[in-house]
């Protein structure tokens, strides 16, 4: 049996687990590490069971939990590698400085360097010295490791206390190759979005298909050909155009929106249901609705039309993800 549940839809945070055979797989991580247990355990689902965690891309709501997520299970993180180092720039930005500050940084260097090459040629060092230290050094080296305390080599991977990006595994995978997770095999496709290297996601276990895709500006023909022939669909319904346009944002943050790397209207996703897709899936989750920009029955009802003439007892069963509260379990 397959399992789908949405754990938190929105701008405040992402989050959903897909379970197949004896796999279960975290996606996005855009809840506290202590919110998205209670989420889980709200559920059925046990946080220690989670195998790994993907990311669709790097912005905030899908990566804020990531790092205390992943360090407290000791599972790995997969990302592209483009969306891994966007990530640890977001974790670990650069100080800006100012020429004076820069100046005396390059004084403070200067002087150090000349300490060092003046205390090496104070100090005699004869080829015997050399040795002992050497033997010192291994001796110590020895010693150490089987205490089972050696220090991770200086180019090695750094510790949870030394870098807030430290994980305890990172595996890098590339939009268009497909790769498996346990018993789950996950393809991940290119979105258009105003990120790294964005991606969506189709899951396939014991033959049945789940599909990802928000966060998307419009959708382009390989998204179009990703999502055919699924048996659950998860699909972006970010806004009402009119609400968007009336709305609170400031007009360059509704021209990132409306943009094609922004985010699906209630109307694009519709014009999208009503024309493209094939009416196979069980269930069609909408999801990433804006709080401020939208209404859940603006959602529905828009969805509703454009599926019209496609309901039935065995597909297209329309439900809604929240960003409070947990949408209950979907088993195929």
């Amino acid at each position: 049996m397959v399992r789908f549940t949405v754990l938190a839809s929105g701008s405040k945070g992402n989050s959903a687990v897909v379970s197949g055979g004896r796999t279960r797989i975290l996606v996005d991580c855009g809840l506290s590490c202590r919110e998205l247990f209670r989420r889980m355990r709200l559920v059925g689902e046990e946080p220690e069971t989670l195998d790994a965690i993907v990311i669709t891309h790097e912005h905030m709501d899908h990566v804020n939990g990531l790092a205390v997520t992943a360090r407290k299970l000791g599972i790995p993180v997969y990302f592209t590698e483009a969306t891994y180092r966007a990530w640890m720039r977001w974790l670990t930005p650069r100080r800006q400085m100012t020429y004076a500050q820069w100046l005396v940084q390059c004084r403070k260097l200067a002087a150090e360097r000349q300490a060092e090459a003046e205390a090496a040629q104070a100090c005699e060092q004869d080829e015997q010295d050399t040795e002992i230290q050497l033997e010192n050094v291994a001796a110590e080296a020895e010693t150490a490791l089987a205490a089972g305390e050696a220090q991770t080599a200086p180019d090695g991977p750094p510790s949870r206390k030394q870098d807030p990006t430290w994980l305890p595994a990172v595996e890098y995978f590339q939009a268009g190759e497909a790769f498996e997770i346990g018993d789950i095999a996950v393809s991940p496709f290119t979105i258009p979005h105003d990120a790294a290297d964005p991606v969506g996601f189709v899951f396939r276990a014991e033959g049945v298909r789940l599909a990802c895709a928000t966060d998307l500006g419009y959708i382009p023909p390989n998204v179009k050909a990703q999502l055919k022939g699924v048996d659950l669909l998860l699909i972006e319904s970010n806004h009402d155009l009119e609400m968007l346009r009336d709305g609170p944002y400031p007009w360059s943050v509704k021209q990132r929106v409306l943009s094609r790397v922004g985010h699906l209207s209630n109307e694009a996703t519709a014009d999208y249901l009503e024309k493209v897709y094939d009416g196979q899936a069980a269930y069609v989750i909408l999801a990433h609705l804006s709080e401020s920009n939208n209404l859940p029955e603006l959602a529905r009802v828009t969805a509703e039309r454009a599926l019209n003439g496609r309901a039935s007892l065995l597909a297209n069963r329309l439900l809604l993800a929240a960003q409070h509260e947990p949408l209950s379990p979907i088993s195929l």
